[in-house]
């Protein structure tokens, strides 16, 4: 018993240390005016084609997790998507543009073929198909969950290769299929967010291209057949695209050849971490000056948008980090949080309005796992921002390390600024205050005579280990009900006199409920 006594004795002096040796950081929110404003539903998953026999690296980490695949019926799925409510999800990937939709002039094939491995396909598969029973039951889901969705469409029926470049594709797109699709999904009730056309095709592309200017032509094609099939403006689905990485002079090309109010959501992929097979893909993720690379692209495509399509905005539509389904001891755990809760805080200054995770399930960047469907610790972090971040972004400033991220956006519906604070240092600590730039709003003493408790999330990793796949809320593990309900997410109550205190290796989300800040009235 006194060993034991000894024990809690020295870790209460480290704790007590650890909290006296903590950097000192003032943040300072600038609560006037806005600098940006995202999506209401900001926060985005993906589900994607891919089927069993997709491997990298000798390793096949999307097991039964693909659209064709993946068990609808699975508590943990439809309680993890309802958590949300709503939870936008995009259906889409790089397969999508060799699946046929069975359905009008399609009917009559006899089979509806699953992917197969083809080498001489794109991406190493040959077409599929995708059933109206199989689209009938994705749709149940989305519509017992409440999903926003968004439906990558096929872009290349209808084109041939270039006799001169097998991977520049030519030709106008032949839209009957998808219109075909959408009618039947129109006559069936189901509810769509959005139709994005293609998948990587612009620039240089990934397996294969289509011009600026063609894919501009095929857009319009898109958003009239769109405008007549949804006559009511109220419950038409938005148009999206190109769906690829950035390159300048094609997204401008395109918008220009596509022209005013045709494109409503400017759809760019990111997989900046580089290969999942990296060795160093564990540090790229904990170097802030590495994360910071990825800045750059935000803002031109932000620019681009502004410049060439204002009536549209941009949307990060696929963002895995590592690509060829992510680092199989890095991506599904808690230290995929530095790179992706900070990707969410740097797309939203640069007026992004939505960003799509790759991918809500499958590989090894799932939000859930990929087998055993139970949340991965990037899930809580996303169900944290979507409940407490609302969508004006403020300016976010602080004195201290660049290892220390801050971003701060008005609290989602409710008074007050709410925070992301994330400490990617390992070995520092810090006691951060928040004040309002130039303190000219101070947070207003409440008629009771006090002001209220700030409300603190603090997430870290089990036992300290940032590959740990299990996320401590406020020092309790987070786990499933009985029942197989996500568990409840309770804030810890702080005076708000007091500094936020952000641990090492940790995140926190802190909402300040009398923090007085204009933009947010």
């Amino acid at each position: 018993m006194a060993e034991f006594k000894a024990i809690c004795c020295f870790a209460a002096v480290l704790s007590w240390l650890s909290l006296c040796l903590a950097k000192d950081v003032t943040v300072t929110v600038a609560g006037v005016t806005d600098v940006a404003r995202t999506d209401d539903n900001f926060v985005c998953a993906t589900l994607d084609w891919w089927p069993v026999d997709k491997c990298d690296y000798g390793q096949c980490p999307w097991g039964m997790a693909g659209i064709i695949n993946l068990d609808l019926k699975n508590k943990i799925l439809s309680n993890a998507i309802k958590a949300f409510n709503p939870l936008r999800i995009r259906v889409g990937g790089s397969l999508q543009d060799q699946v046929i939709y069975k359905v009008g002039d399609a009917r009559p094939v006899r089979k509806c073929p699953h992917f197969k491995k083809r080498p001489s396909g794109m991406f190493g598969f040959s077409r599929g198909c995708l059933s109206m029973d199989r689209w009938d039951q994705l749709n149940e889901l989305f519509n017992e969950t409440g999903a926003a969705l968004t439906f990558g469409l096929n872009a290349l029926i209808g084109r041939h290769r270039s006799p001169n470049d097998s991977d520049h594709f030519i030709g106008d797109w032949d839209s009957q299929n998808a219109r075909d699709l959408m009618s039947y999904t129109i006559s069936k009730g189901y509810k769509i967010d959005s139709y994005e056309l293609g998948n990587e095709l612009c620039g240089s592309g990934v397996s294969g291209r289509v011009d600026a200017d063609q894919y501009g032509k095929d857009m319009i094609v898109l958003k009239k057949m769109i405008e007549e099939l949804y006559p009511d403006p109220a419950t038409r689905p938005k148009v999206l695209g190109p769906a690829g990485f950035y390159d300048q002079k094609w997204f401008e090309t395109f918008l220009q050849a596509s022209g005013p109010n045709v494109v409503d959501g400017l759809t760019h992929h990111i997989y900046n971490l580089g290969a999942g097979v990296d060795p160093t893909l564990i540090d790229k993720i904990q170097d802030p000056y590495f994360l910071d690379e990825i800045a750059q692209t935000h803002k031109d495509v932000m620019r681009t948008a502004e410049r060439f399509g204002p009536w549209s905005g941009p949307w990060v539509g696929e963002a895995g980090g590592a690509y060829n389904s992510g680092g199989k001891d890095v991506s599904h755990t808690f230290a995929n949080g530095f790179w992706y809760l900070d990707q969410l805080g740097m797309t939203s200054q640069f007026n992004h309005k939505v960003f799509c995770r790759q991918a809500l399930i499958g590989g090894n960047y799932g939000l859930l796992n990929t087998t055993s469907f139970v949340p991965n610790p990037d899930y809580y972090g996303a169900l944290l921002w979507h409940r407490l971040m609302g969508k004006h972004v403020l300016a976010t400033m602080h004195d201290g390390s660049a290892h220390l991220r801050a971003y701060s956006h008005c609290s989602k519906d409710k008074p007050g600024v709410s925070l992301i604070l994330i400490n990617m240092s390992n070995s520092t600590s810090f006691n951060v205050s928040v004040v309002n730039d130039l303190n000219i709003y101070p947070a207003v003493e409440q008629a009771c005579g006090g002001r209220q408790h700030r409300e603190e999330y603090h997430l870290t990793p089990k036992d300290g280990n940032i590959q740990s796949d299990v996320l401590l809320l406020n020092g309790t593990p987070l786990e499933l009900t009985e029942l197989s309900d996500i568990p409840e997410m309770k804030p810890e109550l702080v005076d708000p006199s007091l500094p936020i205190a952000v641990a090492a290796d940790s995140i926190v989300y802190a909402t300040l409920r009398d923090f007085r800040a204009p933009a947010c009235a």
